[in-house]
């Protein structure tokens, strides 16, 4: 009796941590504006989320940068657009902006970059987007975010 309830607790456990939600993503970048996805589901129960952003291209970051950056997607041409005039030095995003609710810096050929936010930041039912703000790169470099 002992080692069957000694088995059934650990896989108990077991399972308990493949059902766990995964609080992070690798999106990958590449020379042609595009992102290796175009949605990215967030898990309710993850207090923070990271996302890992990777250039797998060729090209340096003044000429093929690329940045991964969060917002509503009403604000996404607003934010893109305001970030074009602060340029590459400030990752093409207005300082201060409270319409980006997490972003990462421009990277180039073989560089990466992370950034970590609260998902507590997010409302189920709002539609959120992630894109990139180099000049041009929005149009293709886009996905959503939803909050399950």
């Amino acid at each position: 009796m002992f080692a069957k309830a000694v088995a059934v607790s650990l896989l108990t456990l077991a399972s308990g941590h493949l059902l766990a939600a995964e609080c992070a993503v690798t999106v990958d970048s590449t020379d042609q504006m595009s992102f290796n996805t175009k949605e990215i589901v967030i898990d309710k129960s993850c207090k923070t989320f990271t996302v890992n952003l990777e250039h797998s291209g060729n090209l340096p970051k003044n000429v093929m940068g690329h940045n991964w950056v969060l917002s509503k997607k009403a604000d996404m041409q607003a934010v893109s657009t305001d970030g074009i005039a602060a340029g590459l030095d400030k990752n093409y995003l207005k300082d201060g902006d409270e319409r980006v609710i997490a972003h990462t810096k421009v990277i180039g050929a073989g560089e990466k970059d992370s950034v970590t936010f609260d998902v507590s930041k997010l409302k189920a039912g709002e539609d959120y987007e992630f894109f990139c703000t180099f000049p041009g790169h929005n149009s293709m470099m886009k996905g959503a975010v939803i909050l399950k």
